[in-house]
């Protein structure tokens, strides 16, 4: 089976002054979520799409999904963990608890909050999911990238050339995503940033998929300012609630 999962139980604290997590928050006619989960509902290789929301925020998931008329059979909301690699795997432990796990099913994972993701990323990352286990979005580094362990003085300028910025999709096959997670000792998963680095910790390899810069992902003002005029236009750099 393949899978999809949209990760959407963050709560928005740097988007500032809005009574909302971002990703609810409308950009042009709709919320960002909305635009998300559009994307994956228009591929038809996805036997079901997962929805992972902040218990808090359920209901009004649940509600947006009547409201933009998105009644798919495939979608289902569930619940987030306590943070990231807890919500990460809120599908594959349901597909656990279901007793629906096989050793190849995967899923593609993908930030809620990155709104312009392409039929042609998605469709990468599962073919390349079904041949590697690992796989994670990215474009090369335009900026030089400086290292620095205190914050204060550089310890080391790597080469460009082999710099790359993560984005989203990041696809696994799931049964070897749970159970590397699980094998991974306390402090190695308090330092998770995100599912990628569990196979990079367990000494598996990650293969890599060409993103693209208009995949960006809506976490400041700034950013949603620059999603809206993607959107729209210059037409409101205020935050829509």
């Amino acid at each position: 089976m393949i899978y999809a999962e949209i990760l959407a139980g963050g709560i928005g604290s740097r988007m500032g002054n809005v009574n909302m997590p971002k990703q609810f928050l409308k950009l042009g006619n709709k919320p960002i979520i909305i635009h998300t989960i559009e994307k994956f509902v228009l591929n038809n290789r996805f036997d079901k799409i997962f929805i992972v929301v902040h218990p808090e925020w359920l209901v009004h998931a649940k509600n947006l999904l009547k409201t933009y008329g998105l009644t798919d059979e495939r979608l289902m909301i569930l619940s987030g963990g306590t943070d990231r690699s807890e919500s990460l795997l809120a599908g594959p432990r349901y597909l656990q608890a279901e007793g629906l796990l096989t050793a190849e099913d995967v899923i593609i994972t993908h930030d809620s909050v990155r709104p312009f993701i392409t039929h042609r990323i998605i469709e990468d990352n599962i073919d390349s999911v079904l041949k590697y286990d690992a796989v994670d979005t990215v474009i090369g580094a335009i900026d030089t990238i400086v290292a620095s362990e205190d914050g204060e003085f550089i310890q080391s300028i790597p080469n460009r050339d082999h710099m790359y910025q993560g984005q989203t999709p990041q696809s696994f096959n799931v049964a070897k995503l749970v159970r590397l997670f699980d094998d991974l000792s306390e402090d190695a998963k308090a330092i998770l940033s995100d599912g990628c680095k569990v196979f990079i910790l367990s000494g598996e390899k990650v293969k890599l998929v060409e993103g693209e810069v208009s995949n960006i992902k809506v976490t400041n003002p700034y950013d949603f300012n620059v999603a809206n005029h993607m959107i729209e236009g210059d037409k409101d750099d205020q935050p829509s609630l």
